[in-house]
């Protein structure tokens, strides 16, 4: 059995489709070579990856530890946004969940890992927003979007990922907004890969 929860991001390195889908049963078939008889991932950035693999797929949700945690923070004017416009099926359902307002961050990139431009779509005025995310790398988009939430009048902001890497200046970007008070707790859940 293998827990191998980094596959969410794999798509965001692999830039054609034809290209993703080579990558990704050229890992199946890695894997199951490799010996391993059972396969434990958390939010895939699709779920179609699941057919790629000849060998059983336990697909987990993060939402099972995350929605209860934004649960016990009873926030009131809370809305839930996602920090960019592939994102927008998760946050959706984290707000429908949730019962209040969804907002999309529409961004542009300058060159990867690198955000040039952030606009939101919906209010956040006045709101506690929570920033869902499937994975923070850089933590460029996400430092991106709470900057762009405060400066459209957001009462605080936080954030919550389910792969957290954390390479590069993601550490320094995330402390310093956080000593800002551009963010409140921020939840990312650390995966790893077991091997069994």
């Amino acid at each position: 059995m293998l827990l191998f929860p980094t596959l969410a991001g794999l798509d965001k390195t692999v830039k054609t489709s034809r290209v993703l889908a080579l990558v990704l049963k050229l890992i199946a078939d890695l894997l199951r070579v490799a010996g391993i008889n059972r396969l434990i991932t958390m939010d895939l950035h699709a779920d179609q990856i699941q057919g790629f693999f000849d060998i059983p797929v336990d697909h987990l949700y993060a939402s099972a530890v995350i929605l209860p945690y934004l649960e016990s923070l009873k926030l009131d004017n809370l809305v839930i946004a996602s920090p960019d416009v592939g994102g927008s099926k998760r946050a959706n359902t984290y707000a429908k969940y949730l019962g209040c307002p969804l907002v999309l961050c529409n961004k542009t990139r300058a060159r990867a890992n690198e955000v040039e431009s952030m606009q939101i779509i919906g209010e956040v005025e006045g709101k506690n927003v929570v920033l869902v995310d499937d994975m923070v790398d850089t933590a460029g988009t996400i430092a991106k979007a709470a900057d762009v939430m405060i400066a459209a009048g957001a009462k605080s902001v936080r954030a919550c990922a389910s792969h957290c890497v954390m390479s590069g200046p993601a550490s320094e970007r995330l402390i310093t907004r956080r000593s800002k008070k551009l963010f409140s707790p921020i939840l990312f859940l650390i995966t790893t890969i077991v091997l069994r």
